[in-house]
């Protein structure tokens, strides 16, 4: 057989490879942007191309990300907002679940508003809006929070209460409101349905009454976070700079996913305020961090505001370790999704029928490496490569350090197999930093502990951890509020003690 035509042969054969020929990243022109209109993350595996972020190829600039404890997430996100800021002067609002972003906010020179410590939100506050819309908005909350959808009754009580306090404090429902006149609170709702039920008169009392339970359960005293005179303007934080809603004092779930509403609800209707500019980048970026409960139901403004698009200059970044935790709407609709390491095989399902990437991508998944990355992005235009990618490592304004805790050995073969039960734990240092705060341990034996984490690789099992912190003279309470403040639940906790020889 000739030279040529075995040259013609193999020509034909490449040719067939798709991974050869369309290479499974986009081109250098679609990563590589303009450095003073785009924000670096990271290097392609593939080719080994800067990857520079910018939403002006894109859909819309919101960006939802996903991945296990400790493979980046925090870190990419707090990485993202430092450059933004940079690049465009962007202001940041981070609704901050579990208070995982205070400190670093604080280190970082930004804001840090406490609700339950000192900070009130009145969800009556119109923040420019018309009473009607307002009103509407205060009752797809309840939707979301609460049974009220079961009881149409309720629901129409309570909706037209909210109406005739408006209207009973000088408003017009159909009317932009003055500025400078001051919104009726929950507690004035509450008396006005308090005064119906005196009455008697209601043919449905005990509809009446479940109506006033319903609204009381945040309005009682020492709860009432939401049903006083705000001392919060969200409208001056939106452009404060960097800005971090601490919610981990609240009571529970629920009063959480209400400040985290109002606060989407209020931010989107100052973006629709203010409208387009001709500035570059982004006015606004808000951070929803582990926020199921408003990341994943439909008639959340999480979701309204994914599908608005770009309209406004107004980003919204969801993150979650859990992916069912986010709306399929919301993979959808994002310009960008950006998939960390993904262990669990349900979760791997739910992304790749949401985003529909290929088997190769789901396996590279599965197997990355702290601060490794699978990027989707969704173009404007229509494109003939490939939209899913892998960024071999982000690189970020800090050093990566990563110490891990098993707990594998602790578990039992029914605990070994729940998908839901986490058999390692990672934690940045910054975050390890805030666990040992956390749990009153001094500075000098932190330090100590360090030292130890380092001669293990920064790899330790559970019991070897608490071994080394009581080792180095920390209270068995102290060792228990710090696998507490990892949420290890208590079983794990007990048998650490049971079975690491800590007395």
């Amino acid at each position: 057989m000739s030279l040529v035509k075995i040259q013609n042969i193999m020509s034909n054969e490449l040719a067939k490879r798709v991974f050869l020929t369309r290479p499974p990243e986009p081109p250098p022109e679609f990563l590589l942007n303009d450095p003073t209109d785009s924000i670096m993350i990271g290097i392609t595996k593939r080719f080994g191309v800067p990857f520079t972020w910018t939403f002006s190829g894109l859909t819309n600039p919101h960006i939802a990300i996903v991945g296990i404890s400790g493979a980046g997430k925090s870190f990419l996100v707090k990485t993202f907002l430092i450059r933004a800021s940079y690049i465009w002067n962007t202001n940041a609002i981070i609704i901050d679940w579990a208070g995982e972003y205070r400190d670093w906010v604080k280190q970082s020179g930004g804001t840090v508003v406490a609700l339950a410590k000192g900070d009130y939100l009145n969800v009556m506050d119109l923040s420019g809006m018309k009473p009607l819309d307002r009103a509407k908005q205060i009752l797809t909350s309840l939707e979301i929070l609460t049974d009220i959808s079961d009881y149409p009754e309720q629901k129409r009580l309570t909706i037209e209460a909210i109406e005739q306090t408006y209207l009973n404090h000088g408003f017009n429902l159909a009317a932009v409101p003055d500025p400078k006149r001051e919104a009726p609170t929950l507690k004035d709702v509450i008396t006005l349905l308090e005064e119906k039920v005196q009455e008697g008169t209601y043919e449905y009392p005990a509809e009446l009454e479940n109506a006033v339970y319903r609204l009381r359960q945040f309005a009682r005293e020492g709860e009432d976070y939401f049903a006083r005179k705000s001392s919060i303007d969200l409208g001056k934080l939106a452009s404060s700079g960097l800005v971090d809603l601490d919610l981990s004092a609240l009571p529970d779930e629920k009063f959480r996913a209400l400040a985290a509403l109002f606060v989407l609800q209020s931010l989107k209707e100052k973006m629709r305020m203010e409208g387009w500019s001709a500035s570059k980048g982004l006015k606004a970026i808000v951070v929803l961090d582990e926020a199921w409960k408003i990341a994943n139901d439909e008639r959340s403004d999480a979701i309204m505001i994914v599908r608005e698009g770009r309209k406004y200059q107004f980003g919204l970044i969801v993150a979650s370790q859990n992916p069912t935790d986010i709306n399929e709407a919301i993979f959808s609709n994002v310009g960008t999704t950006i998939m960390l390491r993904v262990k669990f095989e349900k979760f791997m399902n739910y992304l790749q029928s949401s985003i529909n990437f290929s088997d190769f991508i789901r396996k590279e998944i599965s197997r990355f490496g702290v601060g490794q990355a699978a990027v989707e992005m969704s173009f404007q235009t229509s494109v003939q490569f490939p939209e899913t990618f892998i960024v071999d490592r982000i690189i970020g304004e800090i050093p990566l350090d990563v110490y891990t805790v098993t707990v594998g050995d602790l578990l039992n073969q029914d605990e070994l197999g729940d998908a839901t039960i986490q058999k390692e734990y990672y934690l940045e240092k910054i975050d390890l930093n805030n666990k040992f705060v956390e749990a009153n341990i001094a500075s000098d034996v932190v330090e100590r502990i360090y030292k130890q984490l380092g001669a293990r690789n920064r790899l330790v099992d559970a019991r070897g951890m608490a071994q080394i912190m009581t080792g180095e003279g920390c209270s068995k309470d102290a060792v228990v509020a710090f696998f507490r403040s990892m949420h290890f639940p208590d079983t794990i906790i007990t048998r650490i003690f049971m079975y690491s020889g800590v007395t």
